[in-house]
């Protein structure tokens, strides 16, 4: 099911094409008046549109895989297992919860304001532009549809330009679904522009934080909420207590996957200068148990997306002494799995996000230099620890500050979906996956209820000094659970 076959450049063969710009408007409009009459609030709705993204899924594999190989030579282990596998199990994690997320969620309320009760409905926001990256192109478009549609609203996608092949699939797959609460707009910076323009109820953004900026001061002029998904340089601290064995096939695995074209994978890693060599050694040997003498036959190594970022990616191998691989071919798109040694703090890899296969290797001077020199630099979007020690790991997690984390692994944390994904500062601001998806695309309403059996007159002018004592008691009563409580400890003290 993989190839050795060189990976071109994606084509159209797919039939990807620019929406029109006078016609963007037009299709944010049919979306709103989807959501304005009620179509995408009942769950039943909801339910039977996710079951149908998920039919196509997987009646379309065979087409989005091929997709995925010429936009971005992935192998077909990686784009089914991180793009359509991921969309699958994001869909069923939402369809066997969404009643229970669902659901008014009861808060106390103060004796203050009895009889009554108080809960928070969750309520869809209504329109949600999702603009998607390319590196996972199918992933990332629909988890974000997913959660949102979970949650109500009605969608207008934007799926890469830069990942043709795929957004053109995607594309197909949103006009066979047929339903007007979804809408799909292709094209690039025109495009997108005319999108961004468009007055909705929630933007979500995937990308660099260059066009997040962009995103942001679009969504000000509605006052439109954002998510922004962005990325950062995520490193990899290993201690000398570390599993070297184990810590270095990890950090392969996940910095080399997709050809590092990964917003979390390791972007560099700080290891203890005594097991500095050590660690380099084991991940060469992980790089050929991985790929072989020559990755560039491997079936399982992908290529870079298009020829900026090659070149790109190419000018940081002058960033230290390649350890480990260094070959390029711009023919192919190919960029060797790189591993680079005597890099400078201040050298060019170390300046930006590499998001690509070359991976710096930089030797501390124990813990706390590692953490210092994290916390001297932007709070990434995850951030890895590998050591046996509890104490280290701890240490490690509470003393900095990244979007997630990992301890004694890499990438996994974003596959759970019971925990958030997201950035915190310039690696991003708001979270999804499973429920935390689910909330990202409603509103939660405070409801408070209250009884017309009882209607105290205290709260009603004339107000008197005897009103004042009794509310100025009354607000310093315990919750009725706690009072119950105090009242049991009180009768079991001998």
């Amino acid at each position: 099911m993989t190839t050795t076959e060189p990976r071109p450049p994606a084509t159209d063969a797919f039939g990807f094409e620019a929406t029109p710009v006078d016609a963007i408007a037009g299709l944010v409009e049919a979306a709103r008046d989807a959501f304005d009459a009620g179509r995408t609030r009942p769950l039943a709705w909801r339910l039977d549109l996710l079951g149908r993204v998920r039919a196509a899924l997987v009646d379309r594999e065979a087409e989005l895989l091929e997709a995925l190989r010429q936009d971005l030579g992935k192998p077909t282990f990686e784009a089914w297992t991180a793009d359509i596998g991921f969309g699958i199990s994001e869909i069923d994690h939402a369809v066997a919860s969404l009643r229970s997320w669902a659901k008014p969620r009861r808060v106390r309320t103060p004796v203050t304001f009895q009889p009554g009760v108080s809960k928070l409905v969750p309520e869809p926001l209504g329109v949600v532009t999702v603009i998607a990256p390319w590196n996972y192109p199918v992933q990332l478009a629909l988890q974000p549809l997913v959660a949102a549609v979970a949650a109500g609203n009605a969608v207008v996608v934007k799926p890469s330009e830069l990942a043709p092949a795929s957004a053109a699939v995607i594309a197909d797959i949103v006009h066979g679904l047929g339903d007007p609460a979804l809408q799909v707009v292709q094209g690039g910076v025109a495009e997108t522009t005319e999108l961004l323009a468009q007055r909705v109820d929630h933007i979500f953004y995937t990308g660099n934080g260059r066009v997040g900026r962009v995103v942001m001061a679009a969504a000000a002029e509605h006052l439109t909420p954002v998510t922004l998904e962005l990325g950062g340089k995520s490193p990899v601290i290993v201690t000398a207590a570390a599993n070297l064995d184990v810590a270095a096939r990890r950090i392969v695995w996940g910095k080399f996957l997709n050809a590092g074209q990964t917003c979390i994978a390791p972007d560099y890693v700080l290891v203890d200068r005594s097991v500095h060599d050590l660690l380099v050694d084991r991940m060469r040997a992980a790089v050929t148990e991985f790929y072989g003498e020559d990755p560039k036959g491997s079936p399982d190594y992908a290529r870079i997306v298009n020829e900026a970022h090659f070149h790109r990616l190419e000018k940081l191998l002058d960033s230290g002494t390649v350890a480990v691989g260094g070959v390029a071919d711009a023919d192919e798109r190919y960029l060797a799995p790189t591993i680079l040694t005597d890099v400078e703090r201040d050298a060019p890899a170390m300046a930006e996000e590499i998001f690509g296969p070359v991976l710096p290797v930089l030797a501390t001077d124990g813990l706390d230099d590692a953490v210092a020199f994290v916390n001297a630099h932007d709070k990434p979007l995850a951030l890895y620890v590998f050591s046996e020690q509890d104490a280290e790991t701890d240490a490690v997690i509470e003393r900095t500050s990244s979007g997630g984390a990992c301890v004694n692994g890499t990438i996994f944390h974003v596959s759970n979906p019971e925990l958030p994904f997201g950035g915190v500062g310039p690696s991003g601001m708001g979270s999804y996956h499973g429920k935390w998806g689910f909330d990202t695309f409603s509103h939660l309403k405070a409801v408070h209820e209250r009884s017309t059996r009882l209607d105290p007159p205290m709260m009603y002018p004339p107000f008197t000094d005897q009103k004042e004592r009794l509310l100025r008691k009354g607000f310093l009563l315990p919750d009725p659970r706690d009072a119950v409580k105090l009242v049991r400890a009180k009768l079991s003290r001998p």
